[in-house]
């Protein structure tokens, strides 16, 4: 890692130090080398520390279409009220959807990853989207388990505990009083995830033993007419049969993939590899032998092989079949061998298959697929099982670091993912409680990354051979004219890439200096599209005042759309949070929408509050104190989840769309109907959207 530049704390080459910056005095991040760090000594930012970085690229892939309403993102920044403090270390492995790991600093924006979804009675697995992902640096702690499992944190993170969610740190009361994680608690999950295999020679030979013994023909057969030398593996899963090509490839045995057996109604397609060369057969055999000592490596490639040819995994049950009595008591040796326990079952059938059935549940079935890796992973899935395991995960152990290191967080689709076996939140619980305001200036993260290169990265991304013009969205992680804008003037630089490419683009934002790049949009208006969007939830000056204090009034940001609208825009505008019991009264929302219109919006789309975990205890208790006679209201509406009822939304959208007919946004220049969305959950993105 490149050493920290504290010797120079000047601007970087060609970019002029904004007014008012003053030395840093807060610990460069390790994981930021080269940033320079600036204070500044305006009100408006107190408090609040700006790591100006060189950053290597600019235009993020996020979900495709089927998750969210755009492919592509520029994030100027990182941080300020839309960041999140909820960090682990970079190394802490992430659960993967395929039933792999990743180590959280090595996730890419639209990876798929497992998180828990409340289904009933039980916390549940379910496959969830990396929507984005971002380092910060934090005061460290260590919480370890019962178990062993060890994860460093910092101490604003939350892990799902026995007794719901939990802080890593915390008071009883005063300023930081919060639920926090004591050593009485049980945290909730598998526990810590087994290293992955290595890749040796032992383990490639112990993997083609496994396989081979188990699902192939290998043989020199003698008939009348000369002797046949055959080897063929022929496997519907294809993950499988690579693998054994390439660990054939690298034993010097070349092979030929060829269709075995074409897809039909009840049966899918079949591939196999094959060779028919003496001295490949020989070879194959010498590969697959038994060794008289067996190694780790090998072991775990035995286990491998024989569950991707003869295993499998369904309600809950790990099996590995065969009807050949060495096979599986090689198989057994190695999972005892391992700790595993498992039962070997007499055959019950004609054919003398037997089955190995591995005990223990979850946490064993995992430890096996980490432990071993199968290349199988449609046989990893842990989709739908309940989250109820009782694995040692007392936290026997909280104690500070006493240093400030790099620590990564992650956006996902359900607002939180499995960290070392440990369920975790994420930043959406954060990024809706800064929507909201609730507590703004103690909990607001107060280091900002600021790409100071975006300009430039982006001319030279949009200018790459491989980039097809595809429309880029701004505005749906971290608002892109936040304050910090006003003094970096990234976005007239962002603007006027995108303008010379004629890149279509779009930005949802609340804050009112996007004006001042009004003569910018419009230049690129001119040769491509451009979608703006702000969000007003309500009118209410009190109400704003009260949930939103941090935000620019609904006055002030109906005034942009005006303005925007009159230089020739058609701007939307996102009618949210609808919050119930105070901005869901007819009356509220006929002001609502007649001043959206009458401010010139094109469209306006509905969205009633969502309380996501994390969201709804920050929530509850605004609410409680605020307005105490809503609490009942509020148990009722969601008392299933994180979304209103259905019949809430759809009568709320409805309403709204009455309003808008009401009012004159029902029909567009040309006579044509703007339909408003049917009440449906929002997208991972739409939350997104929603948060801004």
């Amino acid at each position: 890692m490149m050493a920290m530049r504290w010797d120079n704390l000047s601007a970087p080459p060609d970019e002029g130090p904004p007014d008012g910056s003053a030395p840093a005095t807060p610990p460069l991040p390790l994981a930021l080398p080269g940033a320079v760090v600036r204070t500044f000594d305006t009100p408006g930012f107190a408090g609040m520390t700006f790591y100006e970085v060189q950053a290597k690229s600019i235009i993020n892939r996020v979900p495709g279409a089927s998750q969210v309403p755009f492919e592509w993102t520029i994030n100027p920044y990182r941080g300020c009220s839309h960041a999140c403090t909820y960090c682990l270390a970079g190394e802490t492995p992430i659960l993967l959807a395929d039933g792999r790991t990743k180590p959280i600093r090595d996730l890419e924006i639209g990876d798929r990853i497992y998180g828990t979804e409340r289904q009933g009675a039980y916390r549940r697995y379910v496959v969830t989207t990396v929507l984005d992902k971002w380092s910060t640096v934090k005061p460290a702690y260590r919480v370890t388990m019962e178990d062993g499992t060890t994860l460093v944190a910092s101490g604003d993170h939350r892990f799902l505990s026995e007794r719901g969610w939990k802080y890593v740190t915390g008071a009883m009361n005063g300023v930081g009083q919060r639920p926090y994680l004591t050593t009485k608690n049980r945290l909730l999950g598998t526990g810590q995830f087994a290293d992955g295999p290595k890749e040796t020679d032992d383990y490639r030979r112990g993997y083609l033993c496994g396989m081979i013994r188990g699902d192939a023909n290998l043989g020199t057969y003698t008939y009348p007419r000369g002797v046949i030398h055959r080897f063929r593996l022929a496997l519907a899963d294809e993950a499988g049969l690579h693998r054994a090509q390439r660990f054939l490839t690298a034993a010097g045995v070349a092979t030929r993939l060829f269709s075995f057996a074409q897809a039909s109604a009840s049966r899918r397609a079949i591939s196999a590899i094959r060779t028919s060369k003496r001295r490949d057969i020989e070879a194959i055999q010498a590969l697959v032998a038994w060794p008289p000592e067996p190694s780790v490596d090998w072991r775990k490639g035995y286990l491998a092989g024989i569950f991707d040819a003869e295993g499998s995994c369904s309600r809950g049950i790990l099996r590995i079949s065969n009807s050949d009595d060495e096979i599986l008591e090689r198989a057994s040796e190695a999972l005892d061998h391992f700790g595993f326990r498992a039962v070997l079952d007499d055959p019950g059938r004609a054919d003398r298959v037997r089955q190995i059935r591995l005990t223990g549940g979850l946490p064993e079935r995992l430890r096996f697929f980490h432990l071993t890796d199968p290349a199988i992973t449609r046989k990893r899935s842990i989709e739908g099982t309940a989250l109820k395991c009782r694995t040692a995960l007392r936290v026997v152990r909280i104690e500070p670091l006493h240093l400030d290191l790099p620590l990564w967080d992650i956006t996902t689709g359900t607002g939180d993912f499995i960290a070392d076996g440990v369920v975790s939140h994420n930043c959406f619980a954060r990024s809706t409680h800064t929507y909201l305001d609730l507590d703004a200036g103690a909990d607001f993260d107060r280091k900002v990354i600021v790409k100071v290169n975006a300009g430039e990265l982006v001319r030279r991304e949009l200018a790459a051979p491989r980039w097809r013009g595809a429309h880029i969205a701004m505005g749906t992680n971290v608002d892109c004219y936040q304050r910090a804008e006003g003094r970096y003037r990234l976005m007239p630089q962002i603007i006027a890439a995108l303008r010379d490419f004629a890149n279509p683009f779009s930005i949802l934002t609340k804050g009112t200096l996007i004006l001042r790049d009004l003569p910018l949009l419009r230049q690129a208006a001119e040769v491509t599209r451009v979608g703006l969007s702000y969000s007003v939830g309500f009118v209410d000056e009190r109400l704003w005042r009260a949930a939103e204090p941090g935000t620019p009034s609904p006055r002030r940001r109906l005034d942009a759309v005006r303005t925007l609208t009159d230089a020739g825009f058609e701007v939307g505008v996102l009618m949210a949070p609808i919050l119930p019991g105070l901005s869901d009264d007819d009356e509220s929302i006929d002001a609502t929408v007649a001043a959206i219109a009458a401010a010139g919006a094109a469209s306006v789309t509905p969205m009633a509050l969502h309380l996501r975990p994390g969201a709804r205890e920050w929530y509850a208790h605004w609410i409680g104190r605020e307005f105490p006679h809503l609490v009942p209201r509020y148990r009722e509406l969601y008392r299933a989840g994180a979304y209103a009822p259905q019949s809430y939304q759809r009568e709320l959208t409805a309403r709204v769309r009455i309003a808008a007919r009401r009012h004159g946004l029902h029909r567009g220049e040309h006579g044509e109907n703007r339909r408003l969305p049917e009440p449906t959950p929002p997208p991972p993105a739409a939350e997104q959207l929603s948060l801004l």
